[in-house]
């Protein structure tokens, strides 16, 4: 099986250095159609599919090697061994903003830098640390999704997508989580939602940027002043918005920071 059709990888643009966009929990590639495209006439662009998530090989999922993260970005280093040029930036919403903490701990040399929207590397309350949930949050919210995936998903698709006055955004997350295997989906939350990455923040060494909205039910500002406080070369980008999705609710805001990133860090 080739990894291009493992992970449904999609190229486009050129340029001396790659862009890669990793999506979220629950969505696709996608979800980076009003931000990837900006970036085509300077950069090699690719987008591609999770295992289990759009239209990515179905019979590749692995239940062992999914159990964690780490199954993930070990398939983000065979995407970027065979289709990246040059220095990667790697782009990530959600979970895979951690997924990419776990690929440039392991291999620094080939990323030039990370973007992180909405990222969280624990989503459970301990101590001091306020991830949003506490642990009785989260197993409530796995045992709704082990009772009724597709109801779960009608109703937690437009909380986590925000912005009330445009209820087409919302309802377009509900059909992109739908469209995932329940069972599948199901594991891949319990692998997101459990995980804890605080302690690999540290071992990533790339400069990155975090790009958060104002109000955001899963990765509220706490914890983007974790990462920043902890990120050894990090900037915090605070996004007027409501929702974990900037990219598609605020497209035009996200490529803003995004290019000020770039600006004063790979581009200069």
């Amino acid at each position: 099986m080739s990894v291009k059709s493992r992970n449904n990888v999609q190229c486009s643009g050129s340029g001396p250095m790659t862009m890669l966009f990793a999506h979220g929990f629950g969505c696709d590639q996608s979800m980076w159609r009003l931000v990837a495209p900006e970036f085509a006439e300077r950069f090699k662009v690719v987008t591609f599919d999770l295992v289990g998530s759009g239209a990515s090989d179905r019979g590749a999922y692995d239940r062992k090697k999914y159990s964690s993260l780490q199954g993930y970005a070990d398939d983000i280093l065979e995407i970027v061994d065979e289709f990246a040029q040059g220095p990667v930036i790697l782009v990530g919403h959600s979970v895979s903003a951690t997924i990419g903490i776990l690929a440039t701990a392991a291999a620094p040399q080939r990323f030039a830098a990370q973007i992180m929207v909405g990222p969280s590397p624990c989503y459970i309350n301990d101590g001091d640390y306020i991830g949003g949930f506490s642990r009785e949050d989260i197993d409530e919210l796995l045992e709704t999704m082990d009772a009724n995936y597709l109801g779960w998903s009608s109703n937690i698709a437009p909380a986590i997508m925000g912005v009330p006055d445009r209820p087409e955004l919302g309802t377009e997350l509900t059909t992109t989580f739908c469209r995932n295997d329940p069972e599948i989906a199901k594991h891949f939350a319990r692998a997101t939602f459990l995980s804890d990455h605080r302690d690999d923040l540290a071992r990533s060494p790339t400069p990155a940027l975090i790009l958060q909205c104002s109000d955001d039910m899963i990765a509220p500002r706490a914890v983007g002043d974790y990462m920043h406080a902890r990120l050894p070369n990090s900037k915090l980008e605070i996004i007027d918005n409501v929702g974990h999705c900037p990219h598609l609710s605020a497209p035009d805001a996200s490529n803003r920071a995004i290019n000020a990133f770039l600006a004063q860090v790979v581009e200069h």
